[in-house]
Order: structure tokens, then sequence, then C-alpha cells
């Protein structure tokens, strides 16, 4: 798998530190998943991190504090190996109970579908399916959204994005994505805030689709 679009450092930096939003994590962490760049550049900050850790004075735990924890965590669970048709990456896998057949999809329109997964307050993750050769409507973005590919490709007004290639769009990016003809584009995207669509239509359906 060739990457050509990587994580910024701000985002792998703020993703060690745990003080990302829980659908920008699943994004890096997908992400980190498939690249082996990235997931060396995050290894270099985690250590980093530690390091500054170590440095720190020891603070004594109360009695009885390990037990606590480990109470709150529960038995440890058993992961079954991937079967072959459990085509996602491992992080993502855990929040649809399988692969790609496991996606409850809902329709968009033009053949665009889209799932919401379940993620804590502060943003939102979705796959997203993107026809061969469909576009996405124009749209602008009122925070951060981070589009990461797993099947398939997408252009855009930026460039190519293909398996495994992240786009951090911001509010500068006004773009139209559309999915290379030959195979079915899917995404997994995740914003802080809702997109800005020109056309009326997309606006209109924008919050009965929570997009």
């Amino acid at each position: 798998m060739s990457i050509r679009h990587h994580l910024s450092d701000a985002l792998l930096i703020a993703y060690a530190a745990g003080n990302l939003p829980e659908a920008f994590g699943l994004v890096v962490a997908t992400h980190v998943s498939m690249c082996d760049d990235c997931r060396a550049q995050l290894a270099t900050f985690e250590a980093v991190g530690g390091a500054v850790l170590d440095g720190d004075a020891a603070v004594a735990m109360t009695d009885g504090a390990l037990d606590a924890v480990m109470a709150r965590l529960g038995a440890p669970e058993i992961i079954a190996p991937p079967s072959p048709q459990e085509d996602f990456p491992a992080a993502l896998r855990g929040y649809l109970g399988g692969g790609l057949a496991a996606v409850k999809w809902r329709n968009l329109g033009m053949g665009v579908r889209q799932a919401i997964l379940p993620t804590s307050k502060g943003a939102m993750a979705r796959l997203l399916y993107i026809p061969a050769g469909q576009a996405v409507p124009d749209h602008g973005h009122r925070g951060t959204e981070l589009t990461l590919v797993l099947q398939g490709a997408f252009r855009d007004a930026v460039d190519r994005f293909g398996p495994g290639d992240l786009e951090i769009a911001t509010e500068e990016l006004q773009h139209t994505p559309v999915a290379e003809a030959g195979e079915a584009c899917i995404c997994l995207a995740a914003t802080d805030a809702p997109l800005r669509f020109n056309a009326f239509i997309p606006r209109l359906l924008q919050p009965l689709f929570r997009i």
C-alpha cells in the first residue's frame, strides 16, 4: 500500500497525549494501523511523552488503587482472529461488530450511503460509501474534517486520495470529492462541526442526515 497523505504532527501529538475527541482518535488509530511511517512517528512522540513523565517526581498511590482500577476494567476480552471477510482495520471493526458486511448503511441519495458510528461528544465519525464515478455535493467546513480512504479512491481540488491516505480539511477548504471510476470509495470521516453545503437540497437535508 502506497500512502502519500499522512497525519500531521499536531494530530499525532494530541493522540499520544489523549487529547483528541473519540471520533478523531478513531480515524488516527485506523490510519496508524495502515501506515508504517505514522506508526513510527507516533511511537517517537509516545517515547518523548514517557521520558517527560519519567522526569516527574513520583506520587504515592493510595492503598487498593491498583485493585480498584483492575475491578473497573473487568475481565479481559478474548479477541478472535479476524476472518477473511473482516476487511477493515481492527480499530474500526470494534465499532462495527465485524467487517464490511456488518455495516448498517443509510442512503443519502445518488447511491451515496453513510453509517454513523457510536462515539462520544465533541466530534462525529461515520463511514461513507461513494459509488464509482459519483461526486459528494460541493461543500466547505465549519471546523475540521478528517477523511481516511479505506477502499477505492477519490479526487478533489487538493489531490488524489487512495487507500490509507488521509485528507485533513479545515475551514479554508471548499471541495467536491469524486470517487474514481472502477470501484466504489469507502471512507472513514470525522467532523467536529457541520459541513457547509452550497446547494439548497443538501442544506435542506443536512439536519436529517446529521452531516
